[in-house]
């Protein structure tokens, strides 16, 4: 995780959000870390905790289990990984509003396959 972030305002959540599956998130860990959502909004709307996966700019070659991100998408300012070999789950009142921005319907394919790799599912 680490990922440098494209310069914007934070705000205050207004009343009932929640983060949504796809979206590229802040969350308040050590410093502010960016992850992407991939627990249902069912869930999400009604747990404390997201499902998340981590977002790093280090490229491993040796990972097939981290599907790149270009600069741009998800409201990232730089080429990142998705660590999909690091599935977590974080409180969501640590989610910074707004989100950063989604990753494309491709893109979030790429993690969900991904992550069925690293978890040995069907």
């Amino acid at each position: 995780m680490g990922a440098p972030l494209t310069p914007r305002k934070k705000a205050s959540a207004p009343p009932g959000w929640f983060p949504r599956r796809g979206e590229v998130c802040l969350f308040l860990l050590d410093k502010e870390r960016p992850a992407v959502v991939i627990s249902s909004n069912t869930l999400n709307r009604y747990s404390f905790d997201v499902c998340v996966v981590p977002v790093s700019t280090v490229e491993h070659k040796a990972f097939s289990l981290r599907p790149a991100i270009s600069a741009g998408e998800g409201g990232l300012a730089r080429d990142s990984w998705v660590k999909c070999d690091q599935v977590t789950t974080i409180e969501k009142s640590k989610a910074v509003y707004p989100p950063l921005g989604a990753v494309s319907k491709l893109s979030l394919e790429k993690i969900e396959h991904a992550i069925r790799l690293a978890l040995e599912l069907p």
